[in-house]
């Protein structure tokens, strides 16, 4: 005669979650990224271009101290990298203008720099995000002016 209990029997549930409870948070957690991820992204967005047009400014001012050194803005043709290195034609250069070498927009690319502008005595320009004149958003164009 057996009197005790069977190593097999089961009396109490064991710990954990079941597939249903599992299904639910897996279904919450994919509506908070489907809310939050927009939002998110955009916002890097928005300092891609901030970031950007702080660069510019930042390009602006080194190109007037060059400016107050030399009398003149650098032409096209030495473009920005006059800011870091000596043009051959500069006997009054006091640079170098910028600490570091010049930067690459937020989008890896480089500004464009013209002098004379086609705006003001020189043009500062980045085409944005799809490096394409144009464009809105984060496709638009940023400029000195």
């Amino acid at each position: 005669m057996f009197c005790g209990k069977s190593k097999y029997s089961v009396t109490a549930r064991e710990p954990g979650f079941t597939l249903l409870e599992l299904l639910v948070v897996v279904a919450i957690i994919g509506l908070l990224v489907g809310y939050v991820a927009p939002r998110y992204f955009s916002q890097i967005g928005k300092s891609a271009v901030t970031t950007t047009r702080a660069q510019i400014d930042a390009l602006e001012k080194a190109l007037d101290q060059y400016r107050l050194d030399t009398g003149r803005y650098p032409t096209t043709e030495p473009g920005l990298s006059a800011l870091v290195q000596r043009p051959a034609n500069e006997p009054k250069w006091n640079g170098p203008y910028l600490k570091k070498a010049v930067p690459l927009d937020s989008w890896g690319k480089p500004y464009l720099y013209k002098s004379p502008g086609e705006r003001g005595e020189f043009d500062i320009l980045s085409y944005g995000k799809d490096g394409q004149p144009g464009g809105s958003g984060e496709n638009a164009d940023i400029t000195n002016h």
